[in-house]
């Protein structure tokens, strides 16, 4: 008797033999790609359902301890304005000398160009666990954030550590208390304009092997 299982790639589902598992997600690393705002079908929004397909695909991430530090603040619809406002608002507050018209004008704009926003806390646990041990958790949910929505043809994405990601007083807007820390957003959208296809550099560049 042979098993076979199922698994969704691209919009489809396929049954295969194990054998066959490696190709698959062997093919879904490497032909992942960021998709960026200017590369969306503006308007066109994608089915909540995928957006909590790639969420729970996340909360299987890899953590020490079982702490599941991370923690995901969704925007879409009315939500997108909401957070091109309060983003802006706080930057234009606490940004200083930093500031940068053409930057401010951008976070009441770039939110509104996507189907959903997806803004990426690490709750920390200060008493368990080193900070790094954490932060890679969460790294390691986006990665499954990225893996699942490449499975779709015309869906992408990216993950930016831009705008206001690193001033401390926007912790509170996404639930994140003075330890927690704020590591990013990802924006989701319709593909328009595909990625070029990447390349890397040798993997025996970067690998000391020892026996």
């Amino acid at each position: 008797m042979i098993t076979v299982s199922m698994m969704q790639f691209r919009g489809c589902s396929f049954i295969f033999a194990p054998m066959q598992k490696s190709e698959l997600i062997t093919e879904l690393i490497r032909s992942r790609r960021s998709v960026f705002t200017q590369q969306f079908e503006a308007g066109k929004r994608i089915p909540d359902e995928i957006i909590w397909q790639a969420l729970e695909n996340a909360n299987w991430a890899p953590n020490h301890k079982f702490t599941e530090p991370w923690r995901f603040t969704v925007f879409t619809g009315e939500g997108l304005q909401k957070l091109a406002e309060q983003q802006a608002a706080i930057y234009k507050q606490y940004a200083g000398s930093k500031f940068k018209q053409n930057k401010y004008e951008g976070m009441l704009v770039t939110p509104q160009q996507c189907s959903h926003v997806i803004a990426i806390g690490c709750k920390r646990s200060t008493d368990q666990l080193p900070e790094i041990e954490e932060v890679a958790a969460v790294a390691c949910a986006v990665q499954n954030i990225y893996l699942t929505i490449s499975a779709y043809d015309n869906i992408g994405g990216y993950w930016s550590t831009g705008g206001i990601t690193f001033i401390e007083e926007a912790k509170p807007l996404f639930g994140l208390g003075p330890d927690d820390l704020l590591m990013g957003f990802f924006y989701l959208g319709y593909v328009k304009t595909p990625s070029v296809s990447g390349k890397r550099r040798p993997v025996q560049e970067k690998v000391t092997w020892v026996g």
